[in-house]
């Protein structure tokens, strides 16, 4: 995590920050950990940070879902209101005092959102299958977490969010409720239809399988897939790529499929999946390619499968994974 904060009104404005503060995102939690041991001189700006946020907790043990939306229409409106002050004083140095209203009641509706969403999250080298309240199947794969919206009722939008990697198999409804799968920069609207998708700190895309879907961007942009169809998020933009259906999805059946795949790849697909430190050692190991399917629920058992590779020689120091070229 290499982003830098100017002020507290930086950080309180961070999804990431938020989500390490409310401990809604294991990943979240790991990367600003790691941030503050590796960075001290952040700590007086996250220490007021907090002391903000904990003057802002709210009291309800049980939110209902009128103080939601009661809630939520106060914020549009304060921001609403907001929007050209803001502007204005935040040239002149003044930003926080006018946004801190605003700010307030958007912890104020996170908080309540968070509490009140149903989730199965999945912890390193863990794959969860679970059924949604509509039907719908959802195969969660490790270091992810999804929450969906609660009474769904058919003629509304079905909305899940995501952050990780999940395979969905999408029920259609009577009355083609849509689903919308909200994926970190993306968003994935669909009626019935199987697809998966990846939405990680690093890397965000779509594989459709069967069926049709429609991604949408915050910048506005929209793409429709048809089966086969492989798009990725890219400066904000959206790219269609070639690759092996199969090979994406693999890992729903426990394994990896790897077609020449550079070795620095694999690496971030193992410290994904167990979040475990790899280092590479050597300038060039890195552009070596690796083809064949292995495990993926047993980190020793991939890593064998690895070194059986006659150019990779795999050494484990303490917590540290190296991977070097065979001598």
């Amino acid at each position: 995590m290499s982003k830098s904060y100017a002020g507290v009104e930086d950080l309180l404005c961070d999804e990431t920050f938020l989500s390490w503060y409310f401990k809604t995102d294991v990943r979240a939690v790991r990367q600003w950990e790691e941030r503050i041991a590796d960075n001290p001189g952040d700590s007086p700006r996250i220490r007021q940070a907090v002391a903000f946020l904990e003057s802002l907790r709210l009291e309800e043990a049980h939110p209902l879902s009128d103080q939601i939306t009661r809630a939520e229409k106060r914020l549009l409106e304060k921001i609403k209101k907001a929007q050209t002050p803001m502007i204005s004083l935040r040239r002149a140095g003044k930003w926080w005092m006018a946004a801190a209203g605003a700010i307030a009641l958007a912890i104020g509706v996170y908080s309540i959102r968070q509490y009140h969403r149903p989730e199965l999250q999945t912890s390193y080298g863990e794959v969860k299958n679970n059924q949604l309240p509509d039907g719908s199947e959802i195969v969660v794969n490790a270091d992810s977490r999804v929450s969906w919206s609660s009474g769904w009722t058919d003629g509304k939008d079905r909305e899940v969010w995501l952050v990780g990697e999940a395979f969905f198999h999408v029920s259609k409804t009577p009355l083609k409720s849509r689903f919308i799968v909200h994926a970190g920069r993306l968003d994935v609207v669909v009626t019935g239809t199987r697809f998966n998708v990846v939405s990680r700190r690093d890397k965000s895309n779509v594989m459709l399988q069967e069926g049709s879907v429609t991604l949408e961007t915050k910048a506005g942009n929209a793409l429709t897939m048809t089966p086969g169809d492989f798009v990725e998020y890219n400066n904000d933009q959206l790219v269609k790529r070639s690759v092996k259906p199969d090979s994406v999805i693999a890992w729903k059946d426990h394994k990896l499929s790897f077609n020449d795949t550079p070795l620095r790849d694999v690496v971030s697909i193992i410290k994904e999946q167990y979040g475990v430190t790899v280092r590479l050692a050597g300038k060039t190991i890195g552009n070596k390619t690796v083809s064949g399917i292995m495990p993926n629920d047993n980190l020793d058992v991939l890593l064998q499968s690895l070194e059986a590779i006659p150019d990779f020689q795999v050494i484990r120091q303490g917590a540290e994974i190296i991977i070097q070229d065979h001598p």
